[in-house]
């Protein structure tokens, strides 16, 4: 049985939580960044880059598998709507070759409430921030995925 989706409402405004983790810096080397939205992608990038991870991108997964064939990532951003080859398609791929890196999923979507994109999500148990992503959101999401793909 599918347990519901992690969704982060990136709309409504940030509530305060009280936490003794002090894991804001994470201990990550590689991300992958999928998304067919180039401006977007750069300015994640940068953002990230600005919280210590390094940054690979792609525009598709296409290019997304390729670089999941040649490098090792820690988790991975991923757009759900794209041309060449959606989230969907592209989380399979991975699935298929190095599925240990599946539960390290952070999905993006801008199609929030698309019944194809909330049933994949649900099938998968993935974590899904909707676009527009404010980057603390996405940070603490990205968090999550690493320690899921260490239990």
């Amino acid at each position: 049985m599918a347990r519901a989706p992690l969704y982060l409402d990136t709309m409504s405004p940030p509530k305060a939580v009280a936490t003794t983790d002090t894991s804001t810096e994470l201990d990550i080397k590689n991300l992958l960044l999928v998304d067919d939205d180039e401006q977007l992608a750069e300015s994640l990038r940068e953002l990230l880059e600005a919280h210590n991870f390094v940054v690979t991108t792609a525009r598709n997964g296409v290019e997304g598998v390729k670089e999941v064939m040649s490098l090792d990532f820690d988790a991975i951003v991923c757009d759900m709507m794209m041309p060449g080859m959606a989230g969907d398609m592209f989380f399979l791929a991975v699935q298929r070759t190095k599925p240990e890196l599946c539960k390290r999923f952070v999905f993006i979507t801008g199609h929030g409430g698309d019944p194809k994109v909330d049933t994949f999500i649900r099938s998968v148990d993935g974590l899904v921030l909707f676009k527009p992503v404010r980057i603390d959101d996405l940070v603490r999401m990205i968090g999550l995925a690493i320690k899921r793909g260490q239990a």
